[in-house]
């Protein structure tokens, strides 16, 4: 159970603090409890609440990096893609992904063909099962029916995979918290008190309760994402992303936009389709990014460029997402051309920030900043998260598991596609859930018939997983803001079953619906 407390920072003393709850701050909690070290780790707002919770909810090497010759970035991205669904098969699952061939296409066959040989060769699947395949024009077209036949002259699939990035990020919180890290979320960082030029304190405040408290730390991990645009050298850009109705393939897409050349993806996720990204620099007000018509329109068109059995329109959206990266300086490169690697900064005062990145290498580059971080207090600890099973990962293989925590759920209730998600959101906590519908088998049943989320995911969620505000609970928690069109009544419904586990009064429900309408407007 994950609960706030933010006594748990008071009076105490940390070998680090670590600001930040996105997947870098989580691994590089997660990471140091495991190694014995005494660390905080603070956002100041919700886990996840940011870029972490906007990305393509892809783990993947980046084919297109290739394009680029980044076979260094590449190669590290795609062992750690390999590790992940060893190490967390209830939260990386593999997802195929096609690529139209298509007559005047950017990239022909052969580019394409040696493109994806060099990918599953860094991969290490070159010549297994696993490996990419190619298609002739009518194969391909039969595996991929929505896809235009225009000018297609064949095509080929690869293995990627995939996650729901937010509770990735909320797993790695709760195994920090477990093996001894002191999590807060809404703490901010306010300030830092320096001891002869280093930092040996920080200055934190409650964001619930307005508390401030002076914690005492021999270093600081600066993971903020754009949050540190303003003291770090680099650039920010943004990606927006679309949620829209289920095609009828069940394997992603892989395409280029005409407009701009860069590439976009079509994917399947939680029973509807998530069209993204865009790739455009960002300069406004990072506490204020929206998706705006053009990035709308510009997906849409794309999208609808290739399709041939639907054509989208922006009535037919059920959510929409926008999320900064942020990138290593480079002003003269294209946004989509900017290298997605990592670098660690260390201030004159000790400051340690992180820079870039990837959600699929955050494992392995919070090892090297925690790596940094023993050097430094010279303690000799070796990181074990690289052969460490995820927190909630089934203790036995995941087959097995699955088949016998389905028929569990059918006995129950509950609906194939929801047990299907269920598991791999919790994994070995789904049996926390169960629990809940044996005691109120009314909680069975999906919250929003085209969502397969259950009422007993919200109960638990609110009761376990540190939810402070209702958006925490029904963006990233459960994603029903973005993936559906929700009423005013509907929303006030469900406010209404959260206030039951987090003791709200009328009040507060009615405080907490206006502060989701303003960022998540409703029908």
């Amino acid at each position: 159970m994950m609960r706030r407390d933010f006594t748990q920072l008071t009076g105490r003393s940390f070998d680090a603090v670590i600001c930040g709850g996105g997947i870098y701050g989580a691994w590089c909690a997660y990471d140091a409890a495991l190694r014995g070290l005494k660390v905080a780790l603070v956002d100041q707002g919700d886990w996840a609440g940011a870029t972490s919770s906007a990305s393509s909810k892809l783990i993947h090497g980046g084919l297109r990096y290739l394009e680029l010759f980044d076979f260094k970035l590449v190669g590290k991205t795609l062992k750690e893609r390999q590790l992940l669904l060893h190490l967390a098969p209830h939260r990386v699952w593999p997802l195929r992904f096609g690529i139209p061939v298509c007559r005047g296409g950017r990239l022909g066959w052969l580019q394409l063909k040696l493109g994806l040989f060099i990918y599953d060769l860094l991969a290490g699947i070159a010549g297994s099962n696993q490996a990419h395949q190619s298609y002739s024009p009518a194969a391909f077209a039969m595996r991929f029916p929505s896809l235009s036949t225009n000018g297609l002259t064949g095509g080929f699939s690869y293995l990627d995979a995939q996650t729901d990035d937010a509770r990735l990020v909320l797993e790695l919180v709760d195994g920090a918290q477990s093996a001894g890290a002191a999590c807060m979320n809404y703490c901010g960082l306010t300030g830092t008190i320096e001891t002869g030029g280093q930092i040996s304190s920080v200055i934190l405040k409650d964001e619930v309760s307005n508390e401030m408290s002076i914690v005492r730390t021999r270093h600081l991990i600066k993971a903020t994402g754009p949050w540190q645009a303003a003291t770090e050298v680099c650039r920010l850009t943004k990606g927006v992303h679309l949620i829209l109705p289920k095609l009828p393939e069940d394997e992603a897409i892989l395409l280029t936009a005409k407009t701009d050349g860069r590439v976009f993806f079509i994917i399947p996720w939680y029973g509807a389709t998530l069209v993204g990204t865009t790739d455009t620099d960002f300069s406004g007000d990072i506490d204020q990014v929206s998706v705006e018509a053009g990035d709308v329109e510009y997906l849409l068109s794309e999208a609808n460029r290739v399709l041939k059995t639907v054509q989208w329109t922006e009535q037919d959206i059920a959510g929409r997402f926008a999320g900064l990266r942020v990138l290593k300086a480079d002003a003269k490169t294209s946004p989509s051309a900017v290298s997605r690697d990592w670098a660690l900064s260390i201030a004159d005062n000790g400051a340690m920030t992180s820079i870039g990145g990837k959600i699929t290498s955050a494992r392995t580059d919070a090892a090297n900043i925690i790596d940094c971080l023993c050097q430094r207090l010279g303690r000799n600890l070796s990181c074990t998260t690289a052969a460490r099973p995820f927190p909630w990962a089934p203790a036995t293989g995941y087959e097995p598991w699955a088949a016998s925590n389905s028929l569990n759920a059918k006995r129950l209730g509950i609906d194939a596609e929801c047990t299907l998600w269920l598991l791999r959101r919790y994994g070995n906590r789904v049996a926390e859930i169960f629990q809940i519908i044996e005691q109120e088998p009314y909680l069975a049943v999906r919250i929003l018939p085209n969502a397969p989320f259950i009422k007993a995911e919200l109960a638990f969620c609110a009761a376990n997983e540190m939810v402070v505000h209702l958006d925490d609970l029904l963006r990233r928690r459960i994603p029903l803001l973005i993936m559906a069109k929700i009423s005013r009544q509907q929303l006030r419904q469900l406010a209404g079953i959260a206030a039951t586990e987090l003791h709200w009064d009328t009040a507060a429900v009615n405080d907490e619906i206006a502060r989701c309408l303003q960022k998540w407007p409703v029908s």
